[in-house]
């Protein structure tokens, strides 16, 4: 398979801004807008330094019956932009309709429309030509397992960046499915997903990286403390760079109201039981390959959410037999 190559100066990483017509959780109105901004603010702020714009996953909120406003809007945005300047995007869990990757989905829609590189199997994606060498970029879309790790060939270039959008044991989610360790071979994991920003952390090789979404989804003491941010990666940098997106103040986009006293540790918007319940669904109604080692690679048995979707797995493989 032939690669695109890119020339720029790095990696500019956009993770989960779930644009949705309808505030999600407890935002107020206006959301819609304040997401575009945000994106709009985070592809010129790459222009400026040189850089390829690349989405983290979950993009959408919702995978379907997105407004054609929206979707009018993203084709305007994304469609001016070509070269090394188009926007790259992974798949995320939220992109996806019951688990599954298919042609009426809102981010397949824009990728038939030609205005979005979209990384939606696992693998080398492209190639990028800095001043300070060659990257080989790749990508580990949702519901694809981790790479353990990656046998470089003659004539691949320096550096390997892998993009995740997975359950990973940074400092705050250590009941996550895949450990940090090195992967031999892989020089930078950036993962999507994980809406809380977390610690850069290097075993070996491999430095694992979690920058942390661009939208403030819940209504936490941690999200009102917290600056939504982009990330910059650049060669030879040691953590990626943050940079600081254009927000409102939390009092505007939350309700006024008491904050939660106690806040659960959250992946994302959706519980973990929840997801669960969903693949099980799709694999009542499907033929389910893979969902057991889907289900061994993001969802450990120890938390009482994993403990049960596993129970109710067995259930359902019991109940076929």
């Amino acid at each position: 398979m032939t690669l695109d190559t890119l020339r720029a100066n790095g990696l500019f990483f956009m993770a989960d801004p779930h644009l949705a017509d309808t505030p999600p959780g407890q935002r107020l109105d206006g959301y819609l807008d304040q997401i575009m901004t945000k994106i709009e603010a985070c592809l010129d702020r790459a222009d400026e330094l040189g850089m390829v714009p690349v989405f983290l996953g979950d993009l959408f909120h919702w995978p379907r019956d997105n407004s054609n406003k929206m979707l009018v809007e993203l084709i305007r945005l994304f469609g001016s932009r070509t070269g090394n300047r188009k926007v790259w995007a992974l798949v995320g869990n939220h992109d996806k309709y019951q688990s599954r990757f298919s042609e009426d989905i809102s981010i397949a829609v824009l990728e038939i429309a030609g205005v979005l590189n979209l990384m939606k199997e696992d693998g080398p994606q492209f190639i990028l030509e800095t001043d300070e060498g060659r990257v080989l970029v790749c990508a580990s879309p949702d519901g694809t397992p981790l790479p353990k790790s990656y046998d470089r060939q003659d004539g691949d270039p320096e550096t390997v960046i892998w993009l995740t959008h997975h359950n990973i044991q940074f400092p705050e989610f250590i009941d996550r499915a895949y450990s940090i360790k090195e992967l031999p071979g892989i020089d930078w994991l950036v993962n999507g997903h994980i809406h809380r920003p977390q610690p850069t952390i290097t075993k070996g090789q491999t430095t694992w990286a979690n920058p942390g979404n661009l939208t403030r989804l819940t209504f936490t003491h941690r999200s009102k403390e917290r600056e939504p941010a982009a990330a910059i990666w650049t060669p030879g940098c040691e953590e990626l760079e943050k940079w600081v997106v254009p927000f409102e103040s939390f009092d505007v986009v939350f309700p006024d109201q008491e904050l939660p006293v106690e806040e659960e540790m959250e992946v994302d918007s959706e519980s973990e039981f929840i997801t669960g319940l969903e693949r099980l669904a799709w694999q009542r109604t499907h033929e389910g390959t893979g969902l057991k080692q889907f289900l061994e690679d993001n969802l450990t048995r120890e938390t009482p959410e994993g403990g049960l979707i596993w129970e109710l797995y067995e259930e359902v493989i019991h109940g076929d037999e």
